[in-house]
């Protein structure tokens, strides 16, 4: 028979309609739809910040330098280019309100604008006026604009007086919004902006203290950015100036991003891979049912052939029929839900429908279904034309036949190919496929071990006929164990993961500091200031220990001679500015791994000691040389050691120390860790940022708790997804609760035959559904602590502890499900009269 009289065949099965396919394109459509919604949102927060780059920037492009501003020929040549120039300095200090004869303080980001900020966009304000009014002050003081946050922590009011270092400032608006904050990346304080002009006697931006000066040019129509940015590179050559135009205004936000979006996506694989489960459930569901018409067309001479293409072309139209509402909903979702996305993104986002989301979506549907759907399919072809009898599809062998095994893997290989290709992220997708087949695997030989046991532990429960009952089904084929510890063991596996590399990802943050922390960092320590700082933390009792360096912040441009990124990649190290200190002698805890400390009176030529670790990442060995740039001078250094650098301790730890003569020359501050008793942290603070208004304190915890708001969104986003993989799951189940409705209700009608109530009829119901549940979830705890294990261990490099209430929460999940699913479905089969229930099935 030809393919056309196939097709005619299965184009007839489907005017029955979609009975018996409602789940299989639910699992489809819903897995199909959470991959194209992550990527439409991604492109739309791509394309907003695409489109709104230069508002991001603040300018077409911009020119950032570290710890100095522009020299006066480097203004030149950006005022000769641009049509407009705004010069910005971005550092942190400590703002002050004096009140009742104490001293509140708040750690700020402070954004010293001149009068052109901002070149593109507007800052809006609460009340509404013009940022220049605000900063202009009250005539006898200049005035300042503030973030809510940090409003609210000192307790100000708008009219209200502050001091920055030296100088006191009058609260003018709030601040609500700034158009380059995405530009601005992580902060550890709320912003201030003021102008640059009113800081000139507050002593915070003395030589070497740490800021950031960034020049935003707004530049004529039609200028080249890629020629200008080459241009550029040449002009300031070794001077540590960084580039960054419209093109990409947040670089940061844009990669994060890319990164997340990607991470969803293979998190949204995994939904599909359980619903995957069910689509394969649903399709041997089906084929089971049409047993007596495949044996039919087989006694009519239909070959092997065209039974397997009847059936291919019937489930391939579902299949593009499932995908095609995925793709539906993935794109029109995002777009209905524009407004209340838009309000909780702090970046623009362009919304509308992105056919490359779309298409990666499509895909992967169609990979998956063809994965998934494939084997049941090729064992139809197995029923022969004498099986005119129920479960004749049962007793088809187990695998299919080998070419159809190496189209499997041939489609696998290509899914798991496609998504390292379009996440980018080949050791994160391996990882997450390797996990996938890991949880399947062992769900798998799980549920053959719940029916072997089942089937073992049945004729012991003689005198408990509901739990017999329940042992004797869940034996059998028809409760369908491997589908619902399949489906909803993934999806619960899945939960599980991202619960343990959340709460060991926090742990890593938090929970895992050492036992004795510092309670402060303290930053532009000038020169000068060090012994009178000494002296008044050394006389405190409550102070166990301080430890203090000399800071300098530089950029690694080469190695032996050639860019460092030629040599190193895209290594962190090398990847912005790093801290930089000098010592005569090592200091007591610090430990040689190779090579040897320069001599305490060296004089000589630059030498380098470098992290032994970061330095065996980026290939580094004793002897090579390494050019710093530092306040846009070149240092070329030789490695002379390496050394051990843990900063899990929080305290002080850098990358690179030289020796004295090669930096002391330099401007530069100190930075200083303070251990001391809770109850004198105050005390110490107050003392002194009186003292030393220019200093800048950074509360330990604080800055912990500030890393752990921005973790907390993150385990939201990926919660999502593992949440969109569960409900898959749920459905699966379902479906499975459904596919058995027919068995139970003849169950049921037996029973009751034979005198059973309906109250312990239910209870053997509810006892299955609860030891399959108990099941999943407990082959789920083991996976999910396994795959946690693995990223903390392999992907993150953090250590891992078992988080018990999260793993505890996926057992009772799993049974709570099963149970909801199991019960829902059980009131028919109760319901239903066993006479004609017997009497239909004679």
């Amino acid at each position: 028979m030809s393919l056309r009289t196939s097709a005619r065949f299965a184009r007839r099965e489907l005017r029955g309609g979609l009975r018996g396919f409602r789940i299989f394109l639910a699992c489809l459509a819903l897995g199909v739809a959470a991959i194209a919604a992550v990527g439409s949102v991604r492109s739309a927060i791509e394309a907003g910040l695409q489109r709104e780059g230069a508002a991001l920037l603040g300018g077409d492009a911009e020119l950032d330098f570290t710890y100095r501003f522009a020299t006066p020929e480097e203004r030149a040549w950006m005022e000769g280019i641009a049509d407009g120039l705004s010069e910005i300095a971005d550092f942190r200090s400590m703002a002050v309100v004096d009140r009742n004869g104490q001293a509140e303080r708040g750690l700020t980001q402070i954004k010293a604008v001149d009068t052109a900020y901002p070149l593109v966009g507007d800052v809006a304000l609460t009340p509404d006026m013009p940022l220049a009014t605000a900063l202009a002050g009250n005539g006898d003081l200049p005035g300042a604009v503030m973030e809510r946050a940090l409003i609210d922590r000192l307790g100000l009011n708008l009219g209200d007086t502050f001091r920055l270092g030296t100088q006191d400032f009058v609260l003018s608006a709030t601040l609500a919004r700034e158009p380059d904050s995405a530009a601005g990346g992580f902060g550890l304080g709320p912003r201030t902006i003021v102008y640059r002009d009113s800081l000139a006697d507050a002593q915070l931006l003395a030589p070497g203290t740490l800021y950031n000066s960034k020049y935003r040019l707004d530049l004529p129509d039609g200028t080249d950015l890629a020629a200008l940015e080459t241009e550029a590179r040449q002009q300031f050559e070794n001077s540590g100036m960084r580039w960054t135009d419209a093109r990409n205004g947040a670089p940061g936000v844009a990669e994060f991003v890319d990164r997340l979006g990607a991470f969803l996506v293979l998190v949204g694989l995994s939904g599909l891979a359980v619903g995957g489960v069910g689509v394969s459930a649903a399709v041997r569901a089906y084929l089971a049912d049409k047993t007596s018409v495949i044996a039919t067309l087989r006694t009519l001479g239909a070959e092997r052939r065209t039974i397997f293409q009847t059936y291919f072309l019937q489930i391939g139209a579902l299949s593009v029929l499932g995908i095609a509402i995925g793709l539906a909903l993935g794109a029109v979702v995002p777009v209905l839900l524009a407004p209340l996305i838009e309000a909780r993104l702090p970046i623009p986002a362009q919304f509308a429908i992105f056919p490359a989301p779309l298409a990666e979506a499509a895909v992967y549907g169609v990979l998956t279904a063809f994965v998934f759907t494939l084997w049941p399919l090729a064992r139809a072809e197995d029923v022969r034309a004498a099986t005119l009898f129920r479960d004749a599809l049962d007793k088809a062998r187990l695998l299919p036949a080998p070419r159809y095994l190496f189209w499997i893997g041939l489609g696998l290989a290509a899914l798991i190919g496609t998504a390292g290709l379009f996440s980018g992220t080949w050791r994160l997708t391996l990882w997450t496929a390797g996990g996938i087949a890991f949880a399947l695997g062992l769900l798998a030989l799980a549920a053959t071990l719940v029916r072997w046991v089942s089937r073992l532990s049945a004729p012991r429960a003689r005198g408990r006929p509901a739990l017999r009952w329940a042992l004797g089904a869940i034996s059998g084929t028809r409760e369908g164990a491997a589908s619902v510890v399949l489906s909803l063991g993934l999806g619960l596996s899945v939960l599980a993961a991202v619960g343990q590399i959340d709460g060991n990802l926090r742990n890593a943050i938090s929970g895992n500091l050492p036992d004795v922390a510092p309670s402060y960092f303290f930053v532009d320590i000038q020169r000068d200031q060090m012994p009178g700082y000494i002296e008044r933390l050394e006389n405190d009792p409550a102070v166990s220990r301080i430890d203090s360096a000399p800071m300098l912040r530089g950029i690694l441009t080469q190695i032996n001679g050639k860019p460092a990124r030629e040599v190193a990649g895209d290594h962190w190290v090398i990847s912005g500015d790093r801290g930089i200190t000098y010592s005569a002698t090592p200091s007591e805890n610090t430990r040689i791994t190779a090579g040897e400390w320069w001599p305490e009176d060296y004089t000589g030529s630059p030498q380098i000691s470098f992290a032994a670790e970061e330095a065996e990442e980026m290939g580094l060995s004793l002897g090579d040389t390494l050019t710093l740039n530092i306040l846009g001078r070149d240092i070329t250094g030789t490695i002379t050691s390496f050394r051990e650098v843990d900063f899990s301790t929080a305290g002080i730890g850098f990358i690179l120390s030289m020796n004295p003569a090669a930096l002391q020359g330099a401007p530069h501050t100190f930075i200083s860790t303070v251990y001391a008793e809770e109850t004198a942290e105050a005390q110490i603070l107050r003392d002194l940022a009186n003292a030393y208004p220019n200093i800048t304190a950074i509360r330990v915890r604080d800055a912990i708790d500030r890393v752990s708001d921005v973790l907390a969104g993150l385990a939201a986003a990926t919660s999502y997804g593992a949440a969109a993989t569960l409900l898959t799951g749920f459905l699966v189940l379902i479906g499975a609760a459904a596919a058995g409705t027919q068995a139970r209700t003849y169950e049921a009608a037996v029973l009751k035959t034979l005198g059973a109530t309906r109250r312990r009829i239910l209870l053997s119901f509810a006892t299955r559904a609860a030891l399959l549940g108990l099941s999943a979830g407990a082959v789920a705890l083991a996976a999910g602590i396994a795959g946690g294990w693995a990223v903390s261990r392999f992907v993150m490099d953090t250590d891992f502890t078992v988080i018990w209430p999260s793993a505890l929460a996926i057992v009772i999940g799993g049974v709570f499900a099963t149970l909801l699913a199991g019960l829902a479905f059980a009131w028919g089969p109760l319901a239903a009269r066993p006479a004609q229930v017997l009497r239909g099935r004679e």
